[in-house]
């Protein structure tokens, strides 16, 4: 998984082609990468993959909430048209979206998209609530969407295995708000949706072979938010967490299981970003791509994003 693929410098672009040339995935998922209806940003990235030895002729990208305008106030500012006023924060419609990448076939037509689920129609929903008043409005929590980004489960057809299902999301930072913590409450919701995903409250769940990836935006150790649905989350029996971990991060901090370098000392490097896979797949290898920030390979990573690439070997 890779975050924070947007419109930048060529140097950015390069660094996260190099990064994800060392890593080299069968499955690849882009976050913070900008939606556009054709698809273009999307075919070009593909494109350029190319040059650096990597093949990925199936793709999936679908509207994210991000920038998708609302037209009412929705951050309690006492205004409209702001980025906090869509859906989710962005200047434009698509930007910081998602993406999956795939070197084998992505059965398009079975993807579940829950992106468009209503907040408050959400099993046991955490809504912000201020002087015990819905926060910023009773309108805005009637159309305010659960999902940060897209809750997406993707199914792809590998070759001598099978179905293998994608569960895929990215949550909004438990930070950035007042004391009606409107993203704390969502970040946790979000989490929890793969929760009652499995149960099948939405419907029928893959009881196998799936793996569970994104940004979460939440680390159980540290960092702001609430952490029941981490905890649960990371403890669930039906997945695994293979710990994957890094040079880097041990270097520059002690800590090599941190996947994010924010800055110092708040909120500080933390583990957000995860790949989980079910119980009963063999988890053959794990990491975090951060080296040695002296190294080339390094500081290329630095460039390209924030957030590290985490990846995780799998086998039946």
């Amino acid at each position: 998984m890779l975050r924070d693929i947007v419109r930048g410098e060529d140097a950015q672009i390069t660094a996260t082609l190099q990064v994800i040339a060392e890593a080299h995935p069968d499955v690849l998922v882009l976050q913070g990468f900008d939606y556009d209806l054709t698809g273009a940003a999307l075919m070009a990235y593909q494109r350029a993959l190319t040059a650096w030895d990597i093949e990925f002729p199936y793709s999936f990208a679908a509207r994210p909430n991000t920038g998708m305008a609302t037209g009412l106030d929705m951050d309690g500012d006492g205004r409209r048209g702001g980025p906090r006023d869509a859906q989710s924060y962005g200047r434009f419609s698509g930007q910081g979206g998602m993406a999956v990448l795939s070197r084998y076939p992505i059965n398009t037509d079975a993807v579940q998209d829950f992106s468009a689920m209503l907040w408050r129609d959400f099993p046991d929903a955490l809504l912000p609530r201020e002087d015990d008043e819905p926060f910023p409005s009773e309108d805005a929590q009637a159309i305010q969407r659960l999902s940060t980004t897209a809750h997406w489960v993707v199914p792809i057809d590998v070759p001598d295995i099978g179905r293998v299902t994608i569960m895929t999301f990215h949550a909004s930072p438990p930070v950035f708000d007042g004391p009606e913590d409107r993203n704390g409450r969502r970040n946790h919701d979000e989490i929890t949706f793969w929760q009652h995903y499995l149960a099948g409250t939405f419907g029928p769940a893959p009881q196998d072979r799936f793996i569970l990836m994104g940004d979460f935006n939440q680390d159980r150790r540290g960092g702001e938010g609430i952490k029941a649905a981490i905890t649960t989350t990371l403890d669930d029996p039906r997945l695994q967490d293979p710990l994957p971990r890094s040079t880097g991060s041990d270097i520059i901090t002690g800590d090599p299981f941190d996947t994010v370098d924010w800055d110092d000392p708040v909120p500080g490097n933390l583990r957000v970003d995860y790949v989980l896979p079910s119980a009963d797949w063999r988890v053959l290898g794990s990491g975090v791509l951060w080296p040695d920030p002296e190294t080339p390979l390094g500081q290329a990573v630095e460039i390209a994003s924030r957030h590290r690439l985490v990846w995780v070997d799998i086998a039946r």
